[in-house]
């Protein structure tokens, strides 16, 4: 399985997702500013994988801070972090994390190198926590889907999108595992095209087969009644149960419900944002609409286009079947059901 971030003596290593399927290479970010360049553009995406690059970027700023001015410091390290992706509240989630062990340890009166290595150590074990989250969805989910499924996703949310293993693609692998005949139908999600270029690709590696579909496909997949249910991740989840993920999934979860179709959601705790009351407060990325008007550097578009590119979408609860989580499987009323999950112990 492909390996997303790692924490390294040279630097925080991710492979580069802006250059998948055609070149596997890897990026070297030596400080906490290409950590945060690394994130807006896009070299490292998903949300719990932006969390676990998030907390990198601390531990890699502390170390190169000056011990004279740690704290002030400290600030700048996590403003500049927490300004890359507005969205995916697992990167604030990961700061707020970095935040707490850092003030523990100042409180605590431990000396400069050591917090230095105990936060680059807190790092790692956001990394190998999500890992184990990821397995843990996954076989919660996997018990969801019907024999021989056919599962349509949207975007990547695999080992790409995660520290690895992955939340949506998580739950297809595990099913694989316990001995699930599974395809997968893979839209190929414009403009940015995570599913063409990096579902497909990572199904592959792991020898599970996998049809790659355009996006204004999905309706007549759906329709047709080859898809057995639809499985996506998660952005941001607010308190209602409304889903934040990437543009084109409430165009799927609407279809789905059309047709008769569950659709299941798998996201970490850490994904849910329980202070907001529903989706309408999540804020929506706008990225460069050059994205929409030119395919990697390439116009598809007349010059001078007006376009716009926003880069999530909110799913109203009502199309969610199920969330599926580490801690186990919300249905509705999701303010009840997610309050709980969150509040379980691992």
């Amino acid at each position: 399985m492909v390996k997303t971030i790692e924490w390294t003596p040279a630097g925080v290593v991710m492979i580069d997702q802006t250059r998948l399927p055609a070149e596997e290479t890897y990026v070297t970010c030596k400080n906490y500013r290409e950590v945060a360049d690394a994130i807006r553009g896009m070299v490292i995406r998903g949300a719990p994988a932006i969390g676990v690059a998030a907390a990198m970027g601390v531990a890699i700023g502390v170390q190169q801070a000056s011990a004279e001015n740690l704290d002030a410091e400290m600030e700048e390290i996590c403003t500049v972090l927490g300004a890359t992706r507005p969205t995916a509240v697992n990167l604030f989630w990961a700061i707020k994390r970095m935040k707490k062990r850092y003030s523990e340890l100042r409180a605590s009166g431990t000396n400069v190198d050591a917090i230095r290595v105990e936060l680059a150590a807190e790092a790692e074990r956001v990394l190998a926590e999500d890992i184990a989250i990821n397995q843990s969805i996954g076989r919660h989910g996997a018990a969801l889907l019907p024999a021989d499924a056919q599962v349509m996703t949207h975007c990547n949310a695999g080992a790409l999108a995660t520290g690895g293993y992955g939340t949506a693609l998580g739950v297809i692998r595990a099913a694989v595992e316990s001995g699930n005949s599974v395809a997968v139908f893979a839209n190929e999600t414009r403009p940015f095209l995570q599913g063409a270029r990096l579902t497909v690709w990572e199904l592959q590696q792991d020898n599970i087969p996998v049809t790659l579909l355009t996006d204004n496909m999905a309706g007549h997949l759906l329709h047709s009644g080859k898809v057995g249910a639809v499985v996506v991740g998660a952005d941001r989840i607010a308190g209602n149960g409304d889903v934040a993920n990437k543009i084109g999934t409430y165009s799927v979860a609407v279809l789905a419900k059309e047709n008769g179709i569950p659709f299941y959601v798998a996201a970490p705790i850490s994904t849910l944002d329980l202070s907001l009351a529903s989706g309408k407060e999540i804020p929506i990325e706008e990225r460069d609409p050059a994205e929409v008007t030119q395919l990697q550097g390439v116009p598809i578009a007349p010059p001078e286009t007006t376009a716009m590119h926003p880069a999530f979408d909110v799913t109203p609860n009502r199309y969610v079947t199920a969330i599926i989580t580490e801690h186990g499987v919300a249905k509705a009323p999701y303010s009840e059901s997610l309050r709980a999950l969150a509040s379980t112990k691992a």
